[in-house]
């Protein structure tokens, strides 16, 4: 694997470029990271749709196991198991707004991975790169397990398990364990695992941090550089069910799956289930024994398990969920974890939104009231009075600081934003389809999509890496 090797060494070089300077040196935590069997044995898979622009150049790189659609230009790269989802990326032609200037787009936009080592991690959305919106940039960037580049330009970064960049341009900063940033450039910066941050210049700034003995349960690190933690055990219990699907060239579900609606062949269903309408479920989604009502969806390495969804529930990247009872129009945040029990239910209100990153592990019954915004953690139904808050009293805010939470600006324009950017991902999903085309969304759009397998060269020197491919629509 002299090939592979050579790129390891090339990879660390670029990104030591940026970080080493802010303190962190990430030849380890690549090292201890790789295994050979995930880089030669993996084969990665490219969605072909009507409904996406096709464009997928891959050179000098390993895919071992990632997932990619919509149009990718890949170089000098190692993707692991990642999922590179390009159908929200812009058209040529469209209008875009930068400080209130507009521009249009000269060419379709692109998303471009340059010497990025990701790991289990999702990238989604367009760009919100003001210096070439056609470009969706994320060069010189080491993401850890199951972190979330969405909507956003990295460059020089480094994600730590679990973490998100949301809406944000970033440069080089190195982003903790579990945090999760919504907060434009954080050039030179360094967040702490588990501070939930975000920030709209002249509009208001939300601010969340976990204990450090509360966030260890959950996700750390042993001696070896192995994931460990309940979020790592939640994960390992079920990650070998996926195996069987990526086995088969056949999608096999136990459950009815409505026209209108879409169930990745490479999701788990298992057991009991209900699909509804114009519903979506992702790749790498886990469902089992749940009820997923009319238009609700399941994003990437979300879990759903022995859960109720009412409707219109929106589960984004990383959700899990267990012994849950969600009602209408519920949004769920970026790996958020609502962890309940046969005895200790958790159960959410109509209306409500359950921040990114929030973790609700019941040792207790907990019932989120409707219209209601909840954050932080929260075990028991007391919990409440320090991490949730009426939406319309939250609207009312202009300065608080409950417990580890603290709120300034407008939180009328906040609790506004939140229920626009859901109601946008609920059309975009497809969740409203009428029956008329303009109304389709990805649930619809992607029932019809094939996939190109590709495989790595499994001996000598190339051992690891993927040939130079190119796919383009004529």
């Amino acid at each position: 694997m002299k090939k592979v090797e050579k790129l390891i060494n090339h990879i660390i070089s670029r990104v030591n470029i940026n970080l080493r300077p802010m303190g962190l040196d990430i030849e380890q935590v690549l090292r201890t990271t790789l295994e050979d069997n995930e880089m030669a044995s993996d084969y990665a898979y490219y969605a072909l749709s009507i409904d996406h622009p096709i464009y997928f150049r891959f050179r000098e790189s390993n895919l071992g196991g990632s997932y990619f659609l919509g149009k990718c230009d890949v170089d000098r790269s190692i993707i692991i198991r990642s999922d590179i989802r390009g159908d929200e990326l812009k058209a040529a032609g469209t209008k875009v707004e930068f400080g209130g200037i507009k521009t249009e787009l000269y060419r379709d936009e692109i998303i471009l991975v340059v010497n990025s080592f990701l790991y289990k991690t999702l990238v989604h959305n367009h760009s919100r790169n003001p210096e070439i919106p056609e470009l969706f940039r994320i060069q010189n960037t080491v993401s850890m397990h199951y972190a979330n580049i969405h909507g956003t330009t990295t460059e020089g970064a480094y994600l730590g398990a679990f973490a998100t960049v949301d809406l944000s341009v970033m440069h080089n900063c190195i982003v903790g364990d579990y945090s999760y940033v919504q907060a434009g450039d954080l050039a030179k910066m360094c967040l702490d695992p588990g501070r939930i941050w975000i920030k709209a210049d002249g509009k208001y700034e939300f601010a969340y941090r976990y204990p450090q003995a509360i966030l260890e349960k959950y996700i750390s690190w042993d001696h070896n550089g192995e994931l460990v933690g309940l979020f790592a055990d939640f994960l390992k219990n079920r990650r070998n069910d996926f195996l069987p699907v990526y086995d088969s060239l056949a999608p096999k579900y136990p459950v009815w799956v409505p026209a209108n609606a879409f169930v990745s062949r490479y999701a788990v269903v298992r057991g009991d289930c209900d699909i509804g309408e114009n519903c979506l479920v992702a790749q790498r989604a886990y469902i089992e024994n749940s009820v997923l009502g009319t238009g609700s969806n399941a994003q990437e390495n979300s879990f759903i398990v022995d859960t109720h969804f009412a409707g219109l529930v929106v589960v984004a990247h990383g959700g899990k969920l267990v012994h849950s009872y969600i009602d209408e129009k519920v949004f769920i945040g970026f790996n958020s974890f609502l962890y309940g029990t046969k005895e200790n239910k958790v159960s959410v209100g109509s209306g409500s939104i359950i921040m990114p990153h929030t973790i609700i592990h019941a040792s207790e019954p907990i019932n989120i009231p409707d219209e209601t915004i909840a954050w932080g953690y929260i075990t028991k139904q007391s919990d409440l009075a320090s991490n949730s808050m009426s939406l319309a009293e939250f609207a009312k805010l202009k300065e608080i600081s409950i417990d580890r939470m603290r709120f300034s600006g407008d939180g009328a324009a906040f609790v506004r934003d939140f229920q626009n950017r859901i109601e946008h991902i609920l059309v975009d999903n497809g969740a409203r389809y009428n029956g008329k085309p303009e109304s389709r969304g990805h649930a619809q759009k992607t029932q019809y999509v094939s996939y190109n397998l590709f495989q790595p060269y499994l001996s000598g020197e190339k051992k690891g890496m993927f040939p130079t491919i190119i796919v383009e629509d004529d």
